[in-house]
């Protein structure tokens, strides 16, 4: 028979994620959200509780704890429940460096995953979404095409978390006009690469304190060992259902906190001079 009580490890993870979200996040979440930004010493105090390294083998510099599914959407929607904005900010180095973890080659792994095990905070992103209402993960407008000993990317992205602040970015694209995951790369590009222009920050009309922004990608030139597994590339299909199951979680445990924050206003409510 299934079980869908935590095991004690998966506890201790969650345990950890809502004591750090109730004692951190929630109490500055109202005033994040009304001055648009998020206080370095949060990110830090998160980044500290190795949220993001504590997956990263050894030989890179991380704790090497097994990486679990359920124990990540236990830690999200915890996280979530405190703030979304936060949560976001948080994970959002996980969008690049997981990946890398999971599909990057040998050189790509040893070049990039030690940079998310040092003490600091170390920003880093995945553009992916782009403005377009159409849009479609199987069938991206970005395009990538392999010219010479590289790619030329073109295209646009929006609602990239950490857009403005990131070093990194692991920019999705098509590699040729098929639909289809097959046909979905990843390409690492490093903060000031010529041909990446990072817009602006974007307006929001929620999740306020997270920096999101808009790039443009134009003719943007990579080498081929910038390609996400290199020649053999990544399962897109994996990487896009695992970023489901986190957005799911974090849908919770946004639906938990709207709830508990309903139900204590229901109880406080007067209205016509009647409780």
């Amino acid at each position: 028979m299934v079980s869908f009580v935590p095991s004690e490890d998966q506890k201790m993870i969650q345990d950890m994620a809502k004591d750090f979200a109730l004692n951190e996040l929630r109490p500055k979440a109202r005033d994040c959200d009304e001055k648009d930004t998020i206080p370095n010493e949060v990110v830090q105090a998160g980044w500290e509780l190795g949220m993001v390294n504590a997956v990263i083998p050894e030989k890179y510099g991380g704790t090497g704890m097994e990486r679990s599914a359920v124990s990540g959407a236990l830690m999200c929607e915890e996280l979530a429940w405190g703030d979304l904005s936060m949560a976001l900010a948080l994970l959002s180095p996980s969008l690049f460096a997981y990946p890398v973890l999971e599909f990057g080659t040998e050189e790509q792994k040893q070049k990039y995953l030690p940079r998310f095990c040092q003490p600091k905070f170390y920003p880093a992103t995945s553009a992916l979404v782009e403005p377009y209402f159409d849009f479609d993960l199987s069938n991206l407008r970005t395009k990538a095409e392999k010219k010479g000993k590289g790619y030329v990317l073109n295209g646009e992205k929006c609602l990239v978390p950490l857009g403005l602040s990131s070093e990194l970015y692991l920019v999705w694209a098509s590699l040729d006009a098929k639909p289809g995951y097959e046909n979905v790369a990843g390409f690492i590009v490093e903060k000031g690469a010529g041909g990446l222009k990072v817009i602006e920050r974007e307006k929001n009309m929620g999740i306020k304190a997270l920096e999101t922004a808009e790039i443009k990608l134009e003719n943007l030139e990579l080498p081929l060992e910038s390609r996400l597994g290199g020649d053999g590339g990544c399962d897109f299909g994996r990487v896009a259902s695992l970023s489901r199951v986190a957005l799911t979680a974090m849908a919770t445990g946004v639906a938990r906190a709207s709830y508990e924050y309903a139900k204590e206003y229901a109880k406080e409510r007067v209205a016509f001079g009647e409780p």
